[in-house]
C-alpha cells in the first residue's frame, strides 16, 4: 500500500460566517446588483459621498442625468453604482423626475404585430425623439387589439386600457387595466359592469366614461357607465337610447362625443350621441358634426379636428356655429403617414402615428381674422379664428416595420 504524506502547512480552512471569507467575482457582482435594485437606505447614504458628476453639485447633476433619454440608460448606468441606482430603473427615474417637477409629453402607441398580432406599447420620447417600451398588459388570452379603448389622464401620468375582445372566440372582456408611468407598471383594476369592445371612451373631470360597443351575444350595447380612478368604483350612467358600437370618440367641452362612424358605401348617414356628465343626458348629434366625421379625431385650441381615413386630404376642424367642416390652411398629412391612423394630441400639436409607426407632427397655429359682413349691411366686424398646420415627419427605426399603431395618449412625466 502506498502512503501519502500530508504537509503540515495546509490551507486555513474557512468556516461559513468567516470574517476573511472572501466572495467570487460572480457572487460579488450579484451581490452589488442586489445592493443597486433594492437599496437599503444605508447603502444609499453610503455613496453619497462619491459625487454624481465630478466638478457639480448634485443638484445640478441630478438636473442633467433626468434629461438623459431613456434609451441610453442601459449604456449609462454602468458608469458608476450612483449612477446605477438612478438609472437602473424607469420607476425610480421618473419618481425622481416628478419629484423635481419635469412635465415633458410622452407619446404612448398600442401597437400590435401584423402577423403575429402580438400586442405592445411602444414610447416616443417627444423631446429627444427616441423609442423605449414599458412592461407588458397583463393579458392572459390572445385579444383582438383594436377591441380595446385606452384613454389617459395626461398631467397624473396615467394609462386606462379597458375592454377587449378574445381573438379565437369574438367574447369581448370586463378588463380594466391602469398603468402608471413614475410607478412604470400596470395594476388590475375593478372590471366594468358588462364586458364591452368597439365602444366609447373618455375622460372628463377625472372620471372615466365607457358606452355602447359590442356585447358577449355580439349584439350592440346601449348601456354606458363611469369609473373613478380614486376610488377603483365603477357605477351605471344614463343609457344611450340607442345600441351602437364606436368607431371615435372626443371629449369637447366637457361633453363626451360618440359616432359609429361612416359605412362604405356610405348608403345611411352614420348616428351620433352626445352625453352630458352634468345632467347625465343623452341627445342626438347635429347633423354637420355626424356627417362630416370621417376619420380619427383630436382636440386642439378647444375645437375639433379630424384626420380623414377616407381620402388623402388636409386636416379639417368642425366650426359649431355653422354645424360646419372646413380643411385648414397647409400642407394634406405626408404621404409617409399611411393608414390605419392613431392620433394624439399635446398643446398645439397633433400627432399622427401610421403603420410603421411613423409619425407626422402636426403644427397648428391659430389667428384671428377680421371678416366684414357680406350679407348684411354691418358696421361692426365679425371676428373669427383661422388655423393652418405645418407637418413634420419622425422616421421609426427599422425593427418597427411589421407594426400597426391601435391607439395613441400622450402622458406628462
Amino acid at each position: 500500500m502506498q502512503r501519502v504524506r500530508l504537509s503540515s502547512q495546509q490551507s486555513p480552512v474557512h468556516k461559513l460566517g468567516d470574517s476573511q471569507m472572501t466572495l467570487s467575482p460572480k457572487f460579488r457582482l450579484a451581490v452589488i446588483q442586489s445592493s443597486l435594485l433594492n437599496p437599503s437606505p444605508e447603502f444609499e447614504s453610503s455613496l453619497q459621498m462619491e459625487p454624481l458628476i465630478p466638478g457639480l453639485p448634485d443638484d445640478v447633476a441630478l438636473n442633467c442625468l433626468l434629461r438623459l433619454p431613456v434609451k441610453s440608460h442601459s449604456t449609462c448606468r454602468a458608469v458608476c453604482k450612483r449612477w446605477h441606482l438612478l438609472l437602473g430603473s424607469k420607476e425610480r427615474f421618473f419618481t425622481r423626475r416628478k419629484e423635481l417637477g419635469f412635465k415633458d409629453p410622452w407619446l404612448f402607441v398600442f401597437a400590435f404585430h401584423k402577423c403575429t398580432g402580438k400586442i405592445q406599447w411602444q414610447v416616443l420620447d417627444l423631446t429627444h425623439l427616441s423609442w423605449h417600451t414599458i412592461p407588458a398588459m397583463p393579458c392572459k388570452d390572445k385579444v383582438c387589439p383594436h377591441g380595446f379603448r385606452c384613454v389617459s389622464m395626461p398631467q397624473e401620468g396615467t394609462l386606462i386600457v379597458c375592454g377587449g375582445m378574445v381573438s379565437d372566440v369574438d367574447c369581448p372582456l370586463d378588463l380594466v387595466l391602469k398603468y402608471e408611468l413614475q410607478k412604470n407598471r400596470w395594476t388590475v383594476m375593478n372590471r366594468m359592469i358588462a364586458a364591452r369592445s368597439f365602444f366609447a371612451s373618455g375622460v372628463i373631470d377625472n372620471m372615466v366614461y365607457v358606452a355602447g360597443g359590442n356585447s358577449t351575444d355580439l349584439f350592440e350595447l346601449d348601456s354606458a357607465e363611469a369609473f373613478d380612478p380614486a376610488n377603483g368604483k365603477w357605477h351605471g350612467i344614463a343609457s344611450m337610447g340607442t345600441n351602437m358600437a364606436s368607431y371615435d370618440t372626443a371629449v369637447l367641452d366637457g361633453k363626451l362625443l360618440v359616432t359609429e362612424g361612416w359605412l362604405w358605401p356610405f348608403f345611411v348617414s352614420p348616428r351620433g350621441q352626445v352625453y352630458d356628465p352634468r345632467t347625465d343626458h343623452w341627445e342626438n348629434m347635429a347633423a354637420g358634426l355626424r356627417e362630416g366625421w370621417t376619420g380619427s379625431s383630436v382636440v386642439v385650441h378647444g375645437r375639433l379636428f379630424v384626420v380623414s381615413e377616407l381620402e388623402r386630404m388636409k386636416l379639417k376642424v368642425y366650426d359649431e356655429e355653422t354645424d360646419s367642416w372646413e380643411a385648414i390652411d397647409g400642407p394634406a398629412l405626408p404621404e409617409q403617414i399611411c393608414k390605419p391612423f392613431a392620433v394624439g394630441a399635446c398643446d398645439c400639436k397633433i400627432y399622427v402615428v401610421g403603420r410603421n409607426l411613423d409619425v407626422a407632427v402636426g403644427y397648428i397655429a391659430r389667428k384671428e381674422e377680421e371678416e366684414e359682413a357680406k350679407k348684411k349691411k354691418k358696421e361692426s366686424c365679425e371676428r373669427k379664428w383661422r388655423f393652418s398646420v405645418e407637418w413634420d415627419v419622425v422616421d421609426s427605426p427599422d425593427g418597427f416595420s411589421d407594426l400597426t399603431p391601435s391607439s395613441s395618449q400622450v402622458l406628462y412625466g
